[in-house]
């Protein structure tokens, strides 16, 4: 439910995205402009980012290490689109989906299976934010609150990845 405080000052769109490389990366190269489900489709853009990075054998930890900077990134790019926009944590900001995702599939089993699987649990666990998710949704502000929350679902996500695959 959209409220007033959730209001953007203006109406991101692409003529806000190209006007400044930080709105086009915290808004996951446009798919935050989405009406519907925009957190989904930012979400779905790790996988082009993540598939490159797979051939190049950028997997496992290397892959978690280069989420460090990623989320380093999104927490200043983030912050100014945020404050661009009047809202802190503003739905079509999705590069905290994007970092969040690829710190899951860092550690997904190779193979289609895996990978749904990882987009299944982190997207159950971003959208259902279960505490301290929500608590740090609600209390945690700027850049570093809009990346901070998707990274503990990330958590929650690749806990749940290992236990099933583990159990499989």
């Amino acid at each position: 439910m959209t409220t007033l405080a959730d209001t953007p000052k203006i109406t991101p769109n692409w003529r806000f995205l190209l006007s400044n490389p930080v709105h086009l990366l915290s808004f996951g190269f446009g798919s935050g402009l989405m009406k519907k489900a925009p957190g989904t489709w930012g979400t779905l853009v790790a996988y082009p980012i993540f598939f490159p990075l797979l051939a190049l054998g950028v997997n496992g930890w290397a892959l978690m290490a280069l989420c460090l900077p990623l989320f380093l990134i999104g927490v200043y790019t983030c912050g100014i689109t945020g404050r661009a926009l009047g809202v802190h944590d503003y739905g079509g900001i999705v590069w905290d989906e994007v970092v969040g995702m690829l710190m899951v599939l860092a550690f997904a089993p190779a193979g289609w299976a895996g990978w749904i699987l990882a987009f299944a649990l982190f997207r159950l666990f971003d959208i259902v934010k279960p505490w301290p998710i929500r608590w740090f949704d609600q209390r945690v502000g700027g850049g570093f609150g809009v990346m901070v929350d998707d990274v503990i679902a990330a958590l929650f996500a690749l806990a749940v990845q290992a236990l099933i695959w583990h159990w499989l």
